[in-house]
């Protein structure tokens, strides 16, 4: 799986870029392996403001392509890490939710 990371108002650091790896990354093992070549996830993470100092002012959104599929997740948060674990956890339902699709 190809995974990107882009920051929006924020720089991605090597930690950040890590937390994304380690979290997100492991998506890919809930890919059917002939569908994992295939995918691409895109992650922006970022501040969802610029004036809020208080509050739930991180996100983070995951774009997963794979074929012609296509999932989305996106969480906001008071801690950027938090917000990435949300969106992991969203894209695995969106995931499981597909595959008991499918089989039905």
């Amino acid at each position: 799986m190809k995974l990107l990371t882009h920051g929006l108002g924020i720089d991605v650091t090597p930690s950040i870029q890590k937390h994304v790896e380690d979290k997100i990354g492991g998506i890919s093992r809930m890919l059917d392996p002939k569908h994992e070549s295939l995918a691409e996830m895109r992650v922006e993470v970022g501040k969802s403001t610029q004036h809020h100092h208080k509050g739930k002012i991180f996100y983070a959104e995951a774009n997963l392509k794979i074929g012609k599929e296509f999932f989305r997740a996106t969480a906001n948060h008071e801690d950027l890490h938090a917000a990435i674990n949300d969106v992991r956890d969203e894209l695995k339902d969106q995931l499981r939710k597909h595959k008991t699709k499918e089989r039905g």
